[in-house]
């Protein structure tokens, strides 16, 4: 491969994996702006103690857990590569990943994936979850339950060599992320005053909607690198037609919750359009590379409509989440892999039902490992905080400060 040419792959993954970290700047913008100012300090912290420990772990183990050089012969199940990370041979030439970036890029651009699964948690079990617990959940989640199911994947693993497709991630991180989200609320509760005695779920907004709006456009913004750099090369027709196949699908994911909310409940609700944009872009990211434009407007219209009936579905079942992870993430991440066998390149119904099987299998696994981890914490050191902790805020009882302190006394 010519120099050049192996060069500018590297840069343009380099690019990605900066635009995907950025994207945890736009879950914490989301997340603090669809909450209480009361609960700022402690969402900002989660954040924060995501990215740093997933990096961390990913670098311990994660990584080779997750691309272990499955045998020919195994099972592709579960294999270790052995602990930290060491270039190989030919990890700074052409020869690793078909010139596509080295060793080292290939690291931290799955790295920057693996902390996202832990962050989709973060949102949905906002203003109620003991930080210590969160923690503990995370290391366990992150270090261990999200590199196991992409091994069986992007690892080649059994459900690689099924011919399941999950191009960057819709169920292999999003749908990994919204499942613990979804145990969890439901082990948590709902926070005080979501429902009525009646079991009516009423409003609780957040304290700054334009900080949520900044939040999602940073996010969409992040996706150039999330879908993008999952060409693994800087592959102009590729990369292009996935970057146009993403927007489409936002676009069309938010003007359809704009309109399905109006036709619903005769509002126009932002935070449902916000979430309709992140519906569409969570849809698209399964099939990214195989869809036309047309196909990936009619995924992204879908996601759009779902988002609006998966949230009324949640409060319905007087299920909490402040701000609509599960119906983004896992509910669309479920659609959005399903419709690669709909659509697209692969679309039959053989490949419908390889989707399907592994939709259920990783979700199986991921109730089953996330409702272990938070169970037991539950039964020992507790995972929700006191009524009077909770009615005054996490950011003074778990980190003693306030997230926008009051300067006109002093």
């Amino acid at each position: 491969m010519d120099a050049g040419l192996f060069t500018a792959n590297n840069v343009w993954m380099m690019i990605c994996t900066a635009l995907v970290f950025f994207m945890h700047t736009g879950f914490a913008f989301l997340e603090i702006g669809l909450t209480r100012q009361k609960n700022t300090i402690n969402i900002l912290f989660k954040n924060i103690f995501i990215i740093t420990i997933g990096l961390l772990l990913y670098y311990a183990w994660g990584f080779n857990l997750m691309y272990p050089g499955f045998a020919e012969d195994s099972a592709g199940i579960l294999d270790f590569a052995g602990f930290g990370i060491s270039a190989p041979e030919n990890g700074m030439t052409p020869d690793y990943a078909d010139g596509g970036y080295t060793w080292w890029t290939d690291f931290l651009f799955q790295g920057m994936f693996a902390a996202t699964a832990a962050t989709i948690v973060s949102g949905a079990v906002a203003e109620r979850m003991k930080l210590g617990a969160f923690m503990i959940f995370t290391v366990l989640y992150v270090g261990f339950v999200y590199p196991i199911v992409g091994a069986w994947k992007w690892g080649g693993g059994f459900l690689d060599s099924w011919g399941f497709y999950d191009f960057a991630g819709s169920t292999l991180v999003h749908s990994v992320g919204g499942w613990a989200a979804l145990v969890a609320i439901y082990l948590l509760g709902s926070r005080i005053g979501k429902f009525s005695e009646d079991g009516k779920p009423k409003a609780i907004p957040g304290h700054s909607i334009p900080l949520a709006t900044a939040g999602v456009l940073i996010l969409w913004l992040g996706w150039f690198g999330f879908n993008g750099g999952s060409v693994l090369s800087a592959d102009p027709a590729l990369t292009s037609l996935v970057l146009v196949t993403t927007c489409l699908s936002a676009a069309a994911g938010g003007i359809a919750a704009m309109v399905a909310t109006y036709a619903f409940f005769k509002n126009l609700d932002l935070t449902m359009f916000l979430n309709g944009v992140l519906g569409g872009l969570v849809g698209i990211t399964a099939g990214a590379d195989l869809m036309s434009p047309n196909e990936a407007v009619i995924i992204g219209l879908i996601s759009g409509v779902i988002i609006v009936l998966a949230v009324a579905l949640i409060d319905k079942l007087k299920l909490d989440d402040p701000v609509g992870a599960v119906a983004v993430h896992l509910i669309c991440g479920i659609w959005g892999t399903l419709a690669v066998g709909l659509f697209g390149n692969l679309a039959s119904g053989g490949q419908f039902m390889t989707q399907l099987y592994g939709v259920l299998i990783i979700g199986a696994f991921c109730i089953i490992t996330s409702g272990i981890i938070i169970g037991i914490l539950k039964a020992t050191i507790g995972i929700r905080v006191s009524k009077e902790e909770e009615l005054q805020g996490l950011d003074i009882h778990e980190h003693g400060m306030n997230a926008y302190p009051d300067f006109t006394n002093d």
